[in-house]
């Protein structure tokens, strides 16, 4: 190693410092009797969701996933993120992985046959709307699936948060490939309970969700 490349290393490693000791950790998890995403159950079963994250300034790295109580096929997820927030807008980066523990899930494979997925995604709060807009464009996913939504809270009274929304997608989320609403509901927010009730048009079903903040 060269004295170059020795002064280059010194200077990451006090500027990662700083920047460690400069933001905060935060960890947890939710219990959820469904993980529903964007209109489908992954995994048909009750789910863990654990996440830690590192937060400094408007930058925020962390990891979050979804454990199914059940052994079923599809029901685990662990994610990698990165996102930066400035005033209502946020861009996020995230890194999808689905590990099913059978020997070859390809942690170390990024292209259409591995195991990632690699999406961006645009989010905005103006008042009482949210939006969201995001686009796969890298991974196994070599249609670059496309997802938005929109929500609107109405009412919030007694601690009691309340919002509807409405989301679309095409190719992984909707049946015929075509951009369609996948996902139509109604969440409740009670300091750490969350239910919703939710419609996916496109695959004629319903779900009643409920989950608990740890």
């Amino acid at each position: 190693m060269n004295y170059r490349t020795k002064i280059f290393f010194i200077i990451l490693l006090i500027y990662s410092t700083g920047f460690l000791l400069a933001g905060n950790f935060n960890a947890g998890a939710d219990i959820y009797n469904r993980y529903v995403w964007r209109g489908t159950d992954y995994g048909n079963s009750a789910a863990v969701q654990p996440y830690l994250s590192y937060i400094s300034g408007p930058i925020e790295i962390g990891a979050w996933s979804s454990w199914s109580i059940a052994e079923v096929p599809n029901g685990n997820e662990n994610d990698l993120y990165i996102s930066y927030s400035y005033e209502s807008i946020s861009l996020t980066l995230t890194d999808y992985f689905f590990p099913s523990y059978n020997g070859n899930d390809q942690i170390d494979k990024f292209g259409e046959q591995g195991g990632h997925t690699f999406e961006f995604s645009i989010s905005a709060n103006i008042s009482n709307f949210s939006f969201l807009a995001a686009s796969n464009f890298a991974g196994n996913d070599p249609n670059n699936s496309k997802y938005a939504e929109l929500s609107y809270k109405f009412l919030t009274k007694n601690k009691v948060s309340s919002s509807v929304f409405l989301g679309a997608g095409n190719h992984i989320y909707s049946l015929d490939n075509d951009f369609t609403i996948v996902s139509v509901g109604l969440q409740i927010s009670r300091e750490i309970f969350q239910v919703a009730y939710i419609i996916n048009p496109d695959q004629k079903t319903s779900f009643l969700t409920f989950g608990i903040t740890l």
